[in-house]
């Protein structure tokens, strides 16, 4: 028979704290505190299964359950030596919900069960205090009501507001006991009227309701949502936890109190929390009354002239101080815990994982560490490699007030506030007389690098997590907001609308790329100091893992802050982001609008000295790493001007007429241009193009003394997708090396290799790796052409797509593991077998998203490469994906703490 009842306390413990997934983690640290000896009120745990049995049989229980309850309410009263529904002592009880995985505030409780109008004269005798019993027994039905029988709070609040002015007070404790037994009468009458029966009386026709409540609790709108925002399984389901009620409300030698065995905040450690004399459980939560501060220096920082706990009950302060210790002690981390004094007497009512801010995460991680509470693995562990990524940007004071326009997608993370701007040209205009901008576009283009280059941040109207705005400002460290579909952007009239407030330019915004917020105005921001904790932590990461971990970049800025975040080389520099700058474009232009090959070779001869420059500069900041740098792929189409300006401009310097311009634009347009003439396909349609760029790569290679130069420059053909496109495209290559090497009499090594982005190539890596070096997939490319979706438009479908579990997640995001990520393991396996010792990599955004990178682990691939500002976040992930693979237990590693 399955069990379906644990129970806990007096000396009696079924249950303990690794049993989380069968008892919620509410119900196994009942357990566990019990089992190690502090007070914790008897009670039992109602099992997870029960709620799975619950409802996959229509809302009904499974047998003998009803015998089980009835075993565990008897439990409780014998050790607390009162019984259920006496007169003369009688037992109340709370109900609390306890799913596996934290969710706070999500679904219901009940306190003080068991009271009616017989037991409420036993709390009376028992308690000594008429109106501490008349009070819990208004809060119980006013609870039970909203929870089980469905009656608003709001309509309990407003009888106890109406009878507080009518006798004229002002705060519920100044009602006395004659006040609540008449509340009492009006809840019970409303309760008649909006439910047509009266208020339960019997004990357990009260218990069976409130566990019911708190099963059917697991399926309320908002337990929902905050299962779906935090990837909680609904078939995980919660456990319902009852126990003896314990009253913070019985006198001055009561309390009640919610703290952190650190502080959440800092994370420094000091014992932080709040505590009422005199209250339930929610008084401390709820507002109404000021909490007071635990310790004399957490009263003494927020100049509170309340007492603290320490100095008005020194001796459950002690206990409670003694508590922290061994619960941090036992739990090896931050514990949220919660408690009540009765009558002088300390019950701990809950311990759970605490939750803390980024910087908190980093410094209780690294502390456990050094006081050897944790291995330097399981430091590793604790902190969330999304914790670090709010470590390495600005971020809005949390204090601060917020005038939220809208929120889109969080593209890029940090915070920025500016004047805003609607085109690129402007941003660069603005920021040259010394103003801060954001760029709002409905999307951007390749065109708009220069202006996101200025801006402090970008917005978009449209695009999602992958879409261009958002994969450049992450390389830029530039926040993002993107997909932000209520924002209308009118280029001409300079406005834009939000939900029908205009915005015009100039106006102040600031943008929250960590949260998709888009604000009107500035609003105060603060820096982390990411300190010595966060060097330690990445220290230990870099012991631990096994994949490199690369940059994404391709000018010297980016290649710079790479290096600070400690890239081991570049993963891939995107050429065409060169041909953008001021004074290289116009040439590009005259390459594309030549009548023939000699026109374009003049044209790319005057590019050779500008991509030299750059590729020199880099390889110096590189300093002897591997530099990975891909050929030319977007279709040319993308660097011809639109405006009439631009054109007139390009007609002009290549001794043109405008119509030649514009025919020549109209010709080159592409109905599907992602999939047109682009990549290596450019290569062998104008192989004078790849050439050019070879030959700048490897003059700049030989120009870099020996000690800065990178230990292998990687020339890499993007969009593959034949053997025969790699034969002609790595000949270019080859040929261009052979004849650099010859004029300059010096030689250096060098790999061709392939960006796997077509399915085809994927399958056929086995004939690719006869010529390839290297593989590095492209999975930006390869999850729109192996999906059939297009990253830019996929923003409009694939919140319904998440909902309707289509894709657990944004296989832009995080990778699809079942189809993308098979043609990945099936093109690393096929591409080994042709080619040992084949590198294999990837520098798609997935190199920097934690999931995918725990993927890429498994099966093997030599390194990720990412935006410069996802380094560290990579270090980290690729450690914890080495540390689930190894184990947790302690590894021998080098002293890093001198």
């Amino acid at each position: 028979m399955s069990k379906w009842v644990y129970m806990f306390g007096g000396g009696r413990t079924e249950g303990r704290a690794g049993m989380k997934d069968l008892l919620g983690g509410k119900g196994a640290n009942l357990a566990e505190m019990a089992a190690i000896g502090l007070p914790v009120p008897p009670g039992f745990t109602i099992t997870t299964d029960v709620c799975t049995f619950y409802y996959a049989n229509g809302r009904t229980y499974p047998a003998g359950l009803e015998d089980a309850i009835e075993a565990g309410v008897a439990h409780i009263a014998s050790v607390m030596g009162a019984s259920f529904g006496d007169r003369k002592q009688p037992l109340l009880l709370s109900v609390r919900s306890g799913a596996r995985a934290s969710m706070p505030g999500m679904m219901d409780t009940i306190l003080n069960l068991g009271l009616n109008d017989d037991t409420v004269l036993g709390l009376i005798e028992t308690s000594g205090d008429a109106r501490f019993a008349w009070d819990s027994y208004r809060r119980f039905v006013q609870m039970y009501s909203d929870v089980v029988l469905g009656i608003g709070h709001h309509y309990f609040e407003e009888l106890l507001e109406d009878l507080k002015a009518d006798r004229g007070y002002i705060l519920d404790t100044d009602l006395q006991a004659g006040d609540w037994k008449e509340l009492l009468g009006s809840y019970k009458a409303l309760v008649m009227k909006r439910s047509g029966a009266p208020f339960p009386d019997d004990p357990y026709d009260q218990l069976r309701g409130a566990i019911g409540a708190v099963f059917s609790s697991w399926m309320n709108q908002r337990a929902i949502t905050y299962r779906r925002l935090h990837d909680i399984p609904e078939a995980w389901g919660t456990a319902v936890n009852v126990q003896a009620m314990v009253f913070g409300n019985m006198g001055s030698d009561c309390a009640t109190g919610v703290a952190f065995t650190r502080d959440p905040s800092t994370g420094e450690d000091t014992f932080f929390g709040e505590y009422l004399v005199n209250a339930q459980g929610e008084d401390v939560v709820a507002g109404i009354r000021t909490p007071q501060h635990l310790t004399i220096l957490g009263k003494q920082a927020n100049q509170s002239d309340l007492p603290a706990l320490e100095e008005l009950m020194p001796d459950v302060f002690r206990q409670l101080d003694a508590i922290r210790r061994i619960l941090e002690k036992h739990y090896r981390d931050m514990q949220d815990i919660e408690f009540t004094v009765q009558r002088g007497a300390l019950w701990m009512l809950q311990t759970r994982t605490g939750k803390r801010t980024p910087a908190a995460a980093l410094k209780i991680a690294v502390d456990l560490a050094r006081e050897g509470l944790i291995t330097r693995e399981e430091a590793v562990m604790r902190v969330d490699p999304g914790q670090i990524d709010q470590l390495l940007h600005p971020m809005l004071d949390p204090r601060a007030i917020r005038d939220v326009l809208t929120t889109g997608l969080p593209a890029s993370p940090g915070a920025a506030s500016g004047k805003l701007v609607f085109t690129a040209a402007d941003a660069e205009a603005w920021v040259r007389r010394g103003e801060k901008v954001i760029l709002a576009r409905v999307e951007t283009s390749p065109e708009d690098i220069g202006g996101m280059h200025v801006a402090e941040g970008v917005l978009t109207s449209r695009g999602g997590m992958t879409s261009h705005a958002a994969v450049v400002a992450r390389g830029m460290g530039r926040p993002c907001v993107a997909g932000a579909g209520a924002v209308r952007i009118n280029v001409t009239d300079r406005v834009m609308t939000v939900l029908g407030r205009e915005i015009r330019e100039g106006d102040l915004l600031t943008l929250d790329g960590s949260t998709g917020q888009v604000i009107y105005g500035a609003v105060p921001m603060v820096r982390p100091d990411l300190g010595k904790d966060f060097s330690l932590l990445m220290e230990w990461a870099d012991s631990i893992r096994r994949m490199g971990v690369r940059a994404n970049a391709e000018t010297p800025a980016d290649a710079r802050v790479a290096r600070s975040f400690g890239a081991e080389g570049i993963g891939l520099c995107r050429t065409e982001h060169m041909f953008f700058e001021p004074g290289r474009i116009v040439h590009v232009r005259q390459m594309i609008l030549a009548r023939d090959e000699d026109g374009r070779r003049q044209a790319l001869d005057l590019l050779r000295p500008y991509q030299r420059a750059d590729f020199i500069e880099i390889f110096r900041i590189m300093h002897g790493l591997p530099v990975t740098i891909r050929l030319l792929d977007p279709p040319l189409h993308e660097f011809l001007p639109h405006t009439d300006a631009d054109i007139q401009e390009v007609a002009d310097s290549a001794g043109v007429d405008v119509r030649t311009v514009r025919q020549a634009i109209a010709q080159m347009a592409e109905s599907n241009p992602m999939l047109g003439h682009r990549g290596c396909r450019l290569g062998i349609t104008f192989p004078e193009i790849y050439a050019m760029q070879c030959q700048a790569i490897f003059e700049a290679a030989i120009e870099v003394p020996p000690k800065d130069a990178p230990s292998m420059v990687e020339v890499m053909i993007p969009l593959v997708a034949t053997r025969r496109e790699l034969e002609l495209t790595k000949a270019i290559v080859d040929q261009a090396a052979k004849d650099v090497f010859a004029r300059c009499g010096k030689t250096i090594p060098y790999k061709v290799g392939t960006m796997i982005e077509l399915p085809r190539a994927a399958l056929c890596a086995g004939d690719l790796a006869d010529d390839a070096e290297f593989f590095s997939f492209g999975t930006n490319d390869l999850t729109q052409t192996a999906l059939g979706i297009s990253r830019d438009d996929a923003a409009h479908f694939m919140d319904a797509y998440h909902r309707h579990g289509v894709y657990a997640k944004d296989p832009f995001v995080s990778i699809d593991c079942e189809g993308v990520g098979e043609l990945v393991k099936i093109a690393t396996v096929r591409g080994r077998a042709a080619h040992p010792g084949l590198k294999v990599g990837v520098c798609g955004e997935h190199g920097g998203d934690p999931d995918s990178i725990d993927f890429f682990e498994g099966i093997g691939l030599d390194y990720v490469s990412c935006s410069p500002y996802r380094v560290p976040i990579a270090r980290l992930a690729a450690a914890r994906s080495a540390c689930r693979r190894i184990g947790n237990g302690h590894k021998e590693l080098a002293d890093s703490t001198a």
